[in-house]
Order: C-alpha cells, then structure tokens, then sequence
C-alpha cells in the first residue's frame, strides 16, 4: 500500500489494517438513488477510501431536496441530483473515481441489467419491494453484494442480500484467549515443569508467568481427581483456593492473574460448535468451482482430525502478563513455534487439496493460509436467503413472537407497514398522506391494505396500532435527514464489513424506530 494511503488513512487502518483498506480501495460501489440516506452512504465510503463510485439518478433537484440533503445547494436546483451529489462526493476525497449516470434507477434495472454485474456492491436505497426484488434477483446471478437501504419518516431499514458471505477475521468482542491451558503440548508442559512454583526467591515467585502457575496446578489437580480438571461450580471454587495456597503475599499479582484466569484450565477440548458446523457443511466437499475460504475449510477439517489431535491450528500470541522478561519471551517463542508449525501443516494440506482437484498447488497465499489459522476459532458463515423466500415465505413463527412481543411490536410493525405503503403506491401512484385533503381517506386506504399484508404473511386475526398507520400517512414518504443520516451510517458500516471481510455483518433486516429510537434486527 502507498505510503500516502498508510498516512491518509491512519486511523482506520488500526481497525481493519492494511488488507482491508486494500480491499476497500479496490471495490466499485453503485448507488441506486442518491436522496439523502443515499447520500449519507456514499459520503461515508468516499471518506473510507473506496476504489470508484457510480451515482444513478434521474431526478433532478427540487427546492424540497435543499432540506434534508447538505450536498446540495440554491445553485443545484433545477440540475441533474446525481451529477451535483457526485460533484459534490468527488470533492471530500479526490483519490475515489466518481462518475454518474442520469437514469431512473427502475429503468435501468428493467431494462439493463447487465449493467450491475462489474460492481463490487449496490447500495439500493429508497427503491419499491418491486424493484428490489428484480435487483435480487439479478445481483445474485452476478455475485454481486446488494445491500438495501430505505429510510421512511420517522422509520427506516437495512437489509442485505447476498447468496453467501464467508468471515476469517469476524473479530468478536469478547473471546477468550487460545492459551491451551485445558490442554498444553509437550514443549509447553516441559517449559512449565521447569520452573519451581515452591521457589525461595521473592521475586522471581511473584514473577512467574500465570501461564505457568495455571499449569503445574491444573496437573497437581488431575493427579487428585481421576486426571479430570475441575468442572462444576464447587471444584473451580476449590481449584482457585488451590492456588491461593501458593501465594507468599496477597500482593502477587501474577497470582492473581492466575485466580482471574482459572477457568481457563476448565474449557472443554476440542472446536465450538460452530466451528464444526462449518468443517462440516456441504460446502466443505471441494471441487474446483470452490472457493479459497471453502478450500481451507476443508485443509482445517484435515487438521483437527490428524496433526491437531480434535484442536484447531493455534493463534500463537499471549496476552500481557507479570512476568520475568526472559520467562515471557521464553513462553512467547514456545507459542509461536507451536503456531508456525500448525501452520505449516495446513499450508501442506491447502496444497495438496489444491492439487488433488486440479488448481494450482501455489494459487493460495502463504499469507492468506496464516492469516485463516490466526482466526480459525472465529470463523463464520452467513447465508442470506432470496428477498422473494422472505416477502413469499416469511418465517410465520418468527413474526408471530414479533407480533406478540412488547419489544419487538413497534418494530415488526413498521415493517409490515413499510410493505404496505408499497402496495399502496403501487395502487395510487403516490405514498399515503401526500395531499393534506386525502389523509383519512389514506389511513383507511392503508389500514385496509396492511391487513391484506399481514394476511400474506401468515399473520391472520392480528392488528396493526391505529396510532402507526396514522403515522405513517402523516410521513408522507418524507426522508428526515436525522433518520437518513442514521440509516445511511449503518449501510455504509455494513458495506465495509462486507467488503473488507472483516467483522461479521447483519443477517436479518434491521429495521429503525425513530419513535423510541430503538434499531432492532428482525429474523423473518
């Protein structure tokens, strides 16, 4: 990567480091629409350091737009929006390729959808349930990442559509360290037998690694137990007191790391259930059409059942601890070397799968191979299925729980009504409560159609709150820009997660409730 990149985007390469904003710097980004949650979405992957943009648009500005789009102005009024709105982008980064297409978003995917197939990733934003549907439909067959956006009064929604969307580096919050204290190796056990838990010398007692101190307990427990470690809730209690018996002064802090740390030693053997879900999806039977992520999957299921005895490869980093420096750097070197040979052996592995279905035995980086072993506990799979199984096949008993759940009703709701109002514009050419003089006709128009939509989904004999149909009508299909701007920051943190493969991105439609201010993710 430039030196200049490194410099001009310092920050968020402490987040997701150079191979991310490398990936970031290569996608194409589309933007169907570029009102303000549109543009909101964009500004923030411009900023990002995206490879090119394309806006299509083929609205031109209205005196309306002047109020809830800061990327225009008095001088835009009456020009083409995507041609300001793209103006406006290439000047908040002028590395971005930024280019416009002046034509209705429904147009073109009516009538050339050949057009998304060289994008990294559609952004669709404001489009009908209609539309996005089509657009599915047509990302799908060119492998492209849709994620779609809609931002409606006080509510709003995101949503991805994607076949399939593999994470190595998800980057959980909280996950606890693969120190294999449950289950050290030989030159892991060896280096702990070496040192004296019984040591004369102050110092170097309340110098010895937690690591170390865990072990020799671990092993003083099993020989009392039946060469079991402690499991239930009195063992562990028994097990930490065990270790404050070797404590010379309740100031050791390498002790106390060693108490804070006990449970370690109880984490069951073996892989999480999720990643044997993973080693064992059908996905993981490869071919030649298959994936590298799938490809090491496979090289991964190898190695825990040979070379890693039912363990993953290890991460080979320890965290911060007390310590004699030689000791640390002692443990360090033993942790990698553990890592780099695990390494090694599913580098072989990855080669010989390669090999055995006709690739190129070098066609996977070494880089990637170490890269995957790193993360190898973390590894997830998300699958999206088509919007059409979601709008035609929705799952009922989801919805029901929704529908019945004090939490969750306002937000299954707008989303049952944000349907409906696509229905409605699709009967009367306009959103409900656009003219003063017809909005309680509109509120019965809507209503009506709201229980045909809830009908369709399974949800017979319930009711929707008069007080949200009302509110909806009283929307008007308005684009609040505090509500764009909230909607288009979680599509664009979306859509660098996708791109970037990095954390794992939402799977299920996030739907916004700007009268609570509450965003809730929606399983249906």
């Amino acid at each position: 990567m430039a030196t200049e990149s490194k410099t001009k985007y310092d920050r968020q390469l402490r987040i997701w480091g150079e191979q991310g904003q490398a990936a970031l710097e290569k996608a194409s980004i589309c933007l169907l629409n570029c009102g303000p949650t549109g543009s909101e979405a964009l500004k923030n992957l411009v900023l990002g350091g995206v490879g090119s943009i394309t806006v299509i648009d083929g609205s031109k500005v209205e005196i309306h737009d002047l109020g809830n789009n800061f990327m225009l102005d008095e001088a835009s009024l009456g020009q083409s929006k995507a041609k300001c709105v793209c103006a406006f982008l290439q000047e908040l980064n002028d590395a971005v390729k930024a280019k416009f297409v002046e034509e209705s978003s429904e147009a073109l995917i009516e009538g050339n959808p050949s057009f998304f197939s060289s994008f990294t990733l559609v952004i669709a934003t404001q489009l009908s349930e209609t539309s996005l549907l089509k657009l599915d439909k047509i990302c799908r067959q060119y492998n492209v990442i849709m994620l779609g956006a809609r931002s409606y009064g006080l509510t709003g929604l995101v949503r991805i559509c994607l076949k399939e969307h593999d994470v190595v580096e998800s980057k959980p919050e909280h996950f606890v360290d693969d120190l294999r204290l449950h289950n050290p190796w030989p030159d892991l056990k060896e280096f702990a037998k070496s040192m004296d838990l019984n040591v004369i010398d102050p110092v170097v007692h309340k110098h010895i690694p937690y690591i170390v101190i865990l072990i020799h307990i671990a092993e003083k427990w099993a020989d009392g137990h039946d060469g079991c470690l402690p499991t239930t809730r009195q063992e562990k209690k028994e097990f930490k007191d065990l270790i404050k018996s070797y404590m010379l002064n309740m100031d050791e802090e390498n002790y106390k790391e060693a108490i804070e740390s006990s449970y370690k030693v109880s984490l069951p053997r073996g892989i999480s259930s999720q990643l044997n879900q993973i080693i064992n999806d059908n996905a993981a039977e490869v071919n030649s059409a298959s994936t590298d992520f799938w490809i090491l999957v496979a090289a991964l299921k190898e190695f825990i059942e040979k070379e890693g005895d039912g363990e993953p490869p290890l991460e080979g980093s320890i965290p911060d601890m007390t310590s004699l420096t030689e000791y640390y750097i002692s443990l360090q070197r033993i942790y990698q070397a553990k890592s780099e040979a695990d390494c090694l052996a599913m580098e072989l592995r990855v080669r010989a799968i390669l090999k055995r279905i006709g690739r190129d035995p070098d066609s996977i980086s070494k880089a990637f191979v170490k890269n995957f072993c790193k993360n190898a506990r973390k590894l997830t799979v998300c699958r999206y299925k088509p919007l059409e199984d979601e709008l035609s096949s929705p799952a009922i008993s989801e919805l029901q729980k929704y529908m019945t759940d004090e939490d969750y009703c306002f937000s299954v709701s707008f989303y049952i009504l944000l349907r409906a109002v696509d229905r409605f514009t699709a009967n009367y050419n306009r959103f409900p409560g656009l003219f003063d003089n017809e909005i309680e006709e509109d509120i019965s128009r809507l209503k009506s159609i709201a229980v045909g939509v809830l009908s369709d989904s399974g949800l017979h004999g319930s009711t929707l709150s008069e007080d949200l149909i009302n509110e909806m009508c009283r929307f008007g299909g308005a684009e609040i820009h505090p509500v764009a701007a909230f909607i288009g920051g979680v599509a664009s943190q979306e859509a660098i997660k996708l791109i970037t493969k990095q954390f794992v991105p939402l799977n299920g439609t996030l739907v916004f409730n700007g009268i609570d201010q509450k965003s809730q993710v929606l399983f249906v």
